[in-house]
């Protein structure tokens, strides 16, 4: 038993020093003790016969190399009646009323878990708006007068103009005789009345300004409507007496339709500048255009009457606007359209025209 004891002590001398390189032994045995060459734990290096010295220390470093085992792996058997004795009792932990309520675990989207109840938050009421200090008054209608109706302005014609150019010339502010057309003349004539009266000079005929005249004037007679012309019909050429004539007069600037010496109809004309003169002598009309217009100059000349080339007695607009103000290019201008009108219905082609001082 004793030799047996003795050979397995050996062997632990022997296990003990895989563990590390220690210096040589001694030879009875006693191990040497050093520390290896790569500064690890003091090893023995024994023979069969080792010193109890040498068993006691392989076998603390045995159990220094199980528990360094056991540490690396984190967790293994372990003795639950020798970790109860080593470990301190713990106190209890304290015991509180209420219990908080665990937190939601995430579901796989990271959002919290559907079955967890959510706490219903608490009904507010809605802000109250404050009240307004005072209601918003209503806006106050316009107390400003409507603007009148305009009746007649630059560009109107007809029997209405004609009236208004007469009353306006019983009362001094138009010089002429009517035309029935609104140009520039009567314009500055109606600014005229308009002004003096302390109204605005707007030279258009508003429902306020045709009351006005109204009452200041009488209703014109025919004779003042229709005038023969605005100058006294001029003396006949001998030309004239006999036949159907157009007898125009370059002096007295008027138009007189005379059958076998007795005036039909007399009316105020314009002739041609000295560039472009009207051309003197006896003529015949040769073609009648009632909605003429000069290719050469790009201007209306209605109801005209050719006598001579391109020259023809026709209505001119610019006449009844601007009166003598103005010429024509050769042409007999009149500015009576009522009057000239009648007259195209009247002169046939080859009716005689005389053009005389």
């Amino acid at each position: 038993m004793a030799g047996m004891a003795r050979r397995n002590m050996g062997n632990v001398g022997m296990e003990s020093d895989a563990y590390g390189n220690g210096g040589d032994g001694d030879p009875y045995g006693n191990g040497t003790y050093g520390n290896g060459p790569d500064g690890g734990a003091p090893s023995v290096r024994g023979h069969r016969h080792g010193s109890p010295r040498g068993r006691r220390t392989a076998t603390a470093t045995a159990a220094g190399v199980l528990a360094i085992a056991a540490l690396a792996a984190g967790c293994g058997p372990q003795d639950p009646v020798a970790d109860a004795l080593k470990q301190p009792t713990a106190p209890a932990p304290a015991t509180t009323a209420t219990t908080a309520p665990a937190a939601p675990s995430p579901t796989e989207d990271g959002k919290a878990d559907d079955t967890t109840p959510t706490p219903t938050p608490t009904p507010t009421e809605p802000p109250t708006a404050p009240p307004s200090a005072s209601p918003t008054p209503a806006p106050r209608p316009s107390t400003a007068s409507p603007q009148p109706e305009v009746l007649m302005r630059t560009g109107s014609e007809g029997p209405r103009v004609r009236e208004l150019q007469a009353r306006l010339r019983q009362i001094g502010h138009f010089g002429r005789n009517p035309t029935g057309y609104y140009g520039t003349v009567t314009a500055e004539a109606v600014r005229s009345f308009q002004v003096k009266r302390g109204t605005e000079g707007t030279g258009a005929t508003d429902a306020a300004t045709w009351q006005k005249l109204l009452t200041m004037t009488r209703t014109p007679t025919a004779d003042e409507l229709d005038p023969p012309t605005e100058r006294p019909v001029a003396k006949p050429d001998e030309r004239c007496l006999t036949g159907r004539v157009l007898c125009i007069s370059k002096k007295s600037r008027t138009l007189a339709w005379m059958i076998d010496g007795r005036v039909v109809s007399a009316m105020d004309v314009r002739f041609g500048s000295e560039y472009t003169p009207t051309r003197e002598g006896e003529f015949k009309v040769f073609w009648k255009s009632r909605d003429h217009v000069s290719t050469l100059y790009d201007t209306p000349m209605p109801y005209a009457l050719f006598f001579s080339g391109g020259q023809a007695v026709h209505y001119s607009a610019d006449f009844a606007a601007n009166g003598y103000g103005g010429a024509s290019h050769g042409c007999v201008n009149v500015r009576d359209r009522k009057k000239v009108a009648a007259l195209f219905d009247q002169v046939k082609n080859g009716d005689k025209v005389v053009i005389y001082w």
